[in-house]
Parts: C-alpha cells; structure tokens; sequence
C-alpha cells in the first residue's frame, strides 16, 4: 500500500495484472479509475508510489468515454497498451463488459471488453495510425553495443525497424531463443540512446513460428530494467510485421513475453483489421 492509498480524499489505486489470468503472471499496472482533478505531479507521485511499469489514470470525459494519462515511475508516456488492458477490466468488473472510447495523448484508442466462457474478461484495444520506418545502420550498431549484442545475433530474414502505434519502439530480432534470454545491458547508456530518440521500449523478438514470437522489451527510460508484456509494444510489432509483408502476414499472431522473468504473458495481436490499425487484446485479472 502506498501513502496515497491510505490519504483522506485519496483517489482509490487498483493493481491489477495484464496479460495473464494469474495475478503473478502478466505485466502489473495501477489504475487509477477516478482521477479527477489530480495534477500531473501527483500522477507522477502515485506512480512513483506503485513502482509498476504503468499505472492508468481515468478521468471521465464529458463528450464520452474517458480521458486517459499513463505515468512509469519517471514520467509520464503517451500510450501504454497493459495499463489500458487493465484498467478496461477494471472498469468492466464495474459497468459491465462492453465498448469504451479511451482519449489519450497518442489519440482515441477504442477499447471493447468481453466475458469467456470461464466468465473471465478480456479486453481488445485497437491502436492509433501506426507507422514503420527503417532504421539507421549507426543506431542499430549503437543499440547492439549497449545491449551485448553482435551483429551476428540478429535474424537477418527481419530487419531492425522503428515501429509506432502509440508509442515508438526498436525492433530488433534475436536469431536464436538463447540469444533473447541472455538479456543484460547497460541501464544507463540505454536510456540515454533511447531518449535522444524519442523511444519507449526495445521490441526484442525471436520468431518460433510463422504466427508465434517470444519478446523482451527493456524499458529503462521508465525506470524499469524491462516491462514484463507491453500492448503498446505488440501493436507497433503487429504493423512490422505487415510492414514486412503486407500479402503474407498472418492474420493473427500470438506474443509470449514475460516468461524470462517468472512473469508468463500472452498477448493476441490481430492484423485482419482494415488497414493500418491494429489489435491487441489480453486478458487481466486483479491483484489481491
């Protein structure tokens, strides 16, 4: 529990878990359903506080849906596809499953929750305009350096790119399983790379099979090591990957991400929307 949760007049901070329907798998987020009149500042505090990746900050908006902000530990980011997961089952668990319409500083980021058959919830975002551009041979070598990685190491059949869909990620892909699971970088350095770039994540992938990849994604800009399942992530990727090949892209794809941390998380990435949206969509359950 953080001081805020126990302050008079607090507004009521949730954890919940998205990506999972196990509290300790997944990516933990804090959400904050009622954040009407809360500063910037005091975002940034109860984030601090919570000390996950992302916490959802909810305002209701008067012309419909909500008003959303996302907060790391450090600062404030534009989208985050977990804490947006979370915070629609939260809701849901409220109002009832159903569609909402998310305002964020990315764009409206529509939203519909559904009931399982195991009358567990989940929750499918579909991104802003996402976009693909190719990389610059000096920051990839850059990005290796700080990561340990050879050139070598990379999978030449997909090349690095920058993917955004609400936030900008490096794609980078391992071209073994071992590769990807030996994951330790210089913290600082990496930040400092990503920040002059304007970058949220690393989106390090290896592929399994045509539909299935296993992804890592440090996040030290936020203030953590690495983000343990990332929407935002897994949209910029779903474009790449139609980037890539726009006739033979799979229609859907499943991301495992998490699984190097103790902390398993699937995420379903959909590409049979009308171009160039994409969506991802997760289940999430609360924290006790």
């Amino acid at each position: 529990m953080t001081s805020d949760d126990a302050a008079p007049g607090a507004p009521e901070i949730l954890r919940y878990a998205a990506f999972a329907a196990d509290p300790e798998g997944g990516n933990p987020a804090g959400v904050v359903l009622d954040a009407t009149g809360l500063s910037a500042e005091r975002m940034l505090a109860i984030a601090a506080g919570i000390g996950y990746s992302e916490t959802a900050f909810l305002t209701p908006d008067p012309a419909g849906g909500y008003a959303v902000r996302y907060f790391s530990p450090l600062t404030e980011v534009p989208f985050c596809g977990h804490a947006t997961v979370a915070s629609a089952v939260a809701l849901a668990e409220r109002v009832g499953p159903g569609r909402y319409l998310y305002r964020t500083a990315a764009g409206e980021v529509p939203v519909e929750v559904t009931e399982g058959a195991d009358g567990g919830l989940r929750a499918t975002l579909t991104s802003v305009e996402p976009h693909v551009t190719e990389t610059d041979a000096a920051d990839v070598a850059e990005a290796l350096a700080l990561l340990g990685w050879a050139p070598e190491d990379l999978d030449p059949a997909l090349p690095p790119r920058y993917a955004y869909a609400g936030a900008r990620h490096l794609v980078l892909a391992a071209a073994t399983r071992e590769r990807l699971a030996r994951l330790a970088y210089d913290f600082d350095g990496l930040a400092a790379f990503m920040t002059a770039r304007d970058l949220v994540t690393l989106q390090l992938v290896w592929r399994a099979a045509p539909d299935v990849f296993h992804v890592r994604n440090p996040f030290p800009v936020g203030g953590v090591v690495e983000d343990p399942a990332t929407g935002a992530a897994a949209a910029a990727f779903g474009a790449y990957l139609r980037g890539l090949d726009p006739a033979g892209a799979p229609d859907t794809v499943t991301l495992h991400q998490g699984e190097d941390l103790g902390r398993p998380g699937l995420l379903h990435v959909d590409l049979r929307t009308a171009a160039p949206r994409v969506r991802v969509s997760g289940a999430a359950v609360a924290i006790p």
